[in-house]
């Protein structure tokens, strides 16, 4: 058994955990093949979230426990990095905030792969295609993520999926995964795997998961709504050539119905195609290749009708459809060594979207609410990384020109004049922008004996989203702010430029270890829904007359304000005795508005963690204590409400049968305690124990087993 921490900062190297959420004991992970040096280790969080699995084919067998059930949302894992918090929108549609940042602002990928969200309220986000079954690890940039990783005003998260590698033996070598788990808490279970052949020269494997649950209970009843279904395969080979590999990769990742209690609507199906192919490795000993094409197909269904309970009335039944296409391609040669080198690259990202909202029981009722969206980006980047003494340095800049535009909605013969209105205001509008940002990245460390000191300065930019600019239609959607509130976008919305600076050290002492950073983010033209106009709640406006329609008589319009972050973050670890380890991590928040006197909206309240673990020589037990304060510093021109701190203790043991063989079993929430979130969206069901309006509470006690097996 071996003592991550201290491992991971003696080699400059990331921070490990294991599965949801720290581990007890992790190995190091191997690392990425298409993208890895020192710089990006030191300065990324790698969550092994299915350490358990020990593939035959890698050279490091250990197999380190997890410590609690794996939720299905593969956000609440990658929530456990210091800075990290869960945006709970329902099972399957959570979102990673970071440092305060969430949405659009931190960029997502799969395997490497970036895409657009097919639900306009982001029901879909990047990590929905996670599932927590097949994943092997999630990566997170600590702070702003690097030029090279693309265009993004905050951090970068990156979910792989597991995969089979080359063999290292010279025959034909097989081998497979298969692990399994259940959870009382809302009768779920998860299965998945992976089966895999290869030799030196070429692999072939295929993945495939199932996820089934229920209403979730929480202490004092039952969330209903909050059932989900999901299922992915897929099928990935590569072949080497020289000191590279060619590789490809297909899967199918289908949603059926699922319940999102935060939204006016449920899912009743994603069915997605996730496509990439390319080549990375190198030309020549100082030459460098990573070369990537990719095609993402999102088809979607929502409503309000299959799972929503009671169902809407005839007049008030919807069902909208939602398209996306992603067409995306990179290249970037990197010229010198691992740790000398200067990178040039460039990336290209074409997204098309469409969303039509249709009452499923009078076929002359559609609107397009999104139509013919369509955003298309090309980008170029420079990126140094050097040294001078002791100094580290990794220095970048890139450039992107996106092009944004939208087509003119068609509306049914029974839509009323209200909303034809809006419609051919927009079509005789613009509908059409284009941008053009500049980011900037340094960052700079020096390794000393028992410290790693590191600073980084940033200007990162955002684009505004294709909604924020062409939402036309007054309606909730908000990329999953999930408040209730109506929104309308705006064309004349600038893009977010934010300046940043951080600091931070790790500290190895050997039993014990330490890793602080604080930061100050300043953004201006930061994207905020603000009141329509001056005369709030006075309806002399087609739009607000509409949201009154909808149910909102003061709806709110994206607008650039002014914001700044500050905060700190940090992660610890000890082993007061050779068998005991003790780990944790703290983490503040403060966002607020600087043009007016107002916090920032759903900001999550200082929290942390800390769990304690024996490890015996083939078994393992443990507990975790978590918490959150009190969160007073609330919106109010979001109308948010302030929440109420908790704190929630779950214990867990894990026993091998061998390094091959698992088993594990705990109890989360062990004292049954009633607990609502900051982040946690809004309860919008009428059948549910909890009232209407209310945040959800969070799961009660329940009992959780898992196995896992390697062949």
């Amino acid at each position: 058994m071996k003592f991550p921490l201290r491992r991971a900062l003696l080699s400059a190297s990331a921070l490990s955990f294991v599965a949801a959420p720290n581990a007890v004991m992790a190995q190091q992970s191997d690392a990425p093949e298409d993208d890895r040096s020192d710089a990006s280790d030191l300065l990324t969080d790698t969550i092994i979230v299915t350490a358990s699995k020990t593939d035959p084919l890698q050279a490091d067998n250990q197999s380190p426990p997890d410590q609690t059930a794996i939720p299905a949302d593969a956000a609440g894992i990658a929530a456990r990095t210091p800075g990290g918090a869960l945006v709970k929108n329902g099972a399957l549609s959570g979102q990673l905030s970071y440092r305060g940042f969430f949405g659009e602002r931190v960029l997502g990928r799969i395997n490497g792969q970036r895409f657009a969200s097919g639900g306009p309220n982001a029901m879909d986000p990047p990590l929905h295609y996670a599932p927590s079954i097949l994943i092997d690890r999630i990566e997170v940039t600590r702070g702003t993520a690097p030029v090279s990783q693309g265009p993004s005003l905050s951090a970068a998260v990156n979910a792989q999926l597991v995969g089979t590698r080359f063999s290292d033996s010279a025959e034909l070598a097989a081998n497979a995964y298969a692990a399994g788990q259940y959870r009382s808490v809302d009768n779920s279970y998860a299965v998945g795997g992976q089966i895999g052949i290869a030799t030196p020269r070429w692999r072939l494997g295929v993945i495939g998961s199932r996820e089934e649950g229920d209403d979730y209970d929480y202490a004092g009843g039952t969330a209903v709504g909050t059932s989900f279904e999901r299922q992915l395969y897929g099928v990935e080979g590569g072949f080497r050539a020289g000191e590279g590999e060619f590789f490809v990769e297909y899967r199918r990742s289908e949603t059926d119905p699922t319940g999102n209690p935060p939204f006016a609507l449920d899912i009743v199906y994603f069915d997605t195609d996730f496509l990439q192919a390319g080549y990375r490795g190198q030309l020549t000993d100082d030459l460098h290749l990573d070369l990537r094409m990719g095609h993402v197909t999102v088809r979607h269904l929502m409503d309000n009708q299959t799972t929503r309970h009671p169902a809407a009335p005839v007049t008030r039944a919807r069902a909208t459809f939602a398209d996306a296409d992603t067409n995306t391609g990179d290249i970037a040669l990197r010229f010198g060594s691992d740790t000398r080198n200067v990178t040039v690259g460039g990336d290209v990202e074409m997204i098309d979207k469409d969303v039509t909202i249709t009452n499923p029981t009078n076929a002359a009722f559609f609107l397009e609410a999104q139509p013919n969206l369509s955003s298309e980006r090309i980008g170029g980047f420079v990126q140094w990384h050097g040294g001078i003494g002791a100094a580290e340095f990794q220095l970048g800049a890139r450039i992107d020109r996106t092009s944004q535009t939208a087509g003119v909605p068609q509306l049914g013969a029974a839509v009323p004049m209200g909303p034809r209105m809006l419609a051919a205001a927009f079509a005789a509008s613009g509908r059409k922008q284009d941008d053009t940002t500049v980011d900037l990245v340094a960052r700079a460390w020096a390794p000393m004996a028992d410290i790693v000191p590191r600073v980084t300065l940033s200007r990162k930019t955002r684009v505004p989203s294709l909604l924020e600019r062409f939402a036309w239609l007054p309606t909730e959607a908000s990329y999953g702010l999930a408040d209730g509130n109506i929104y309308v976008g705006n064309q004349s919305l600038k893009p977010e430029v934010a300046y940043a600076v951080e600091a931070g050290v790790d500290f190895d002492g050997g039993a014990f270890t330490f890793r602080p950073t604080a930061y100050y983010r300043r953004v201006d033209d930061f994207i905020q829904g603000t009141p329509f106009d001056a005369t709030v709640g006075v309806l002399d406006t087609p739009v607000e007359m509409v949201a009154n329609m909808n149910g909102d008589p003061t709806p709110l319009k994206f607008r650039n304000v002014d914001a700044e972050f500050y905060g700190v973050d940090l992660d610890f670890s000890a082993r007061p005795a050779a068998r005991i380890v003790i780990d944790g991590t703290v983490n503040y928040v403060r966002g607020m508005r600087v043009d007016i006197d107002d916090d920032l909206y759903r900001i999550p309240p200082l929290n942390g963690r800390v769990s304690i673990a024996y490890e015996g020589d083939r078994f393992a037990i443990g507990g975790e204590l978590t918490g959150a304060a009190d969160q007073n510093a609330v919106s109010v021109s979001n109308d948010e409400d302030p929440s109420e701190g908790y704190m929630i203790v779950g214990i867990f043991a894990q026993f091998s049968l061998s390094d091959d063989v698992k088993f594990e079993a705990g109890v989360e929430n062990i004292f049954d305690t009633f607990y609502q979130p900051h982040l946690a969206g809004r309860n919008r069901v009428e059948a549910s124990d909890v009232p209407l309006g209310e945040r959800l509470p969070s799961y009660g006690r329940g009992v959780w087993v898992r196995a896992s097996a390697n062949f």
